[in-house]
């Protein structure tokens, strides 16, 4: 498989690995706190993890060099990712973890349309039946 090789996937699988941590710190977290408050805290451990990780690393040099352009879309980024995690943490804070979860994750039907229709990314039959079948797991473990 060609996609083996690829030093993505590692970072790929870590994320997906941390996000489920993160669905079930969260569902503890939440209790007995407002979502919104359990949200803003979370991101203030975030904002500082990014910014220690940049400056470790030697990237704050290249702050200022970040085009107009793409400094709006990673703005933007972090107005819908605020959003986001604002809807699922008060979503887990109510709901069931596996299912706030799925559902979440139903995300990917509307990432490979967007990709494609916005990044012009391939839309084959591999993703698009792929992505179904996501959803339809949601829709199983939903009803």
């Amino acid at each position: 498989m060609p996609m083996l090789k690829s030093g993505w996937l590692l970072y790929a699988f870590l994320s997906a690995f941390f996000a489920a941590l993160t669905t079930i710190l969260v569902k503890l977290g939440v209790q007995g706190v407002s979502s919104n408050l359990a949200t803003a805290v979370r991101t203030v451990v975030i904002l500082i993890l990014a910014w220690v990780w940049v400056f470790t690393t030697g990237e704050v040099k290249g702050l200022s060099a970040i085009p107009q352009r793409t400094m709006l879309f990673l703005l933007l980024s972090g107005v819908a990712t605020g959003l986001s995690w604002l809807f699922y943490f008060r979503a887990l804070q109510e709901g069931q973890t596996a299912l706030v979860a799925a559902i979440d994750k139903s995300s990917l039907l509307l990432v490979v349309v967007l990709a494609a229709l916005f990044l012009h990314e391939p839309l084959t039959w591999r993703s698009t039946v792929g992505a179904l079948l996501m959803v339809g797991g949601i829709l199983v473990i939903s009803l």
